[in-house]
């Protein structure tokens, strides 16, 4: 069903975000990482998917790549000036290392 709503609202960040918080969920984490990717790729400012992703690649034991997603996270949430996913994002980030 996500699927589908993908595909009908392709300019609709919400619908990508809910299937790819279903495959980490569901620990299909090479799905998850593909469509988190895909969400960043279309939406760059949707900052919530920085986290997740980071997550997601953080639990598949892809520590740089992790990293990285925290970084390119937290430079769109200064953009947006959003404090508070700053805040969770360097938290993250700190706690990889």
């Amino acid at each position: 069903m996500l699927l589908k709503f993908v595909d009908q609202q392709p300019g609709n960040p919400f619908p990508r975000y809910g299937l790819a918080m279903e495959y980490k969920k569901l620990g299909r984490l090479p799905e998850a990482n593909a469509a988190f990717a895909a969400l960043i790729e279309a939406h760059p400012d949707y900052i919530a998917a920085y986290l997740m992703a980071g997550e997601a690649l953080a639990e598949g034991g892809d520590v740089e790549a992790a990293k990285a997603m925290y970084s390119r996270g937290i430079t769109a949430a200064v953009a947006a000036g959003d404090d508070h996913a700053l805040s969770e994002l360097q938290t993250a980030l700190g706690l990889l290392g």
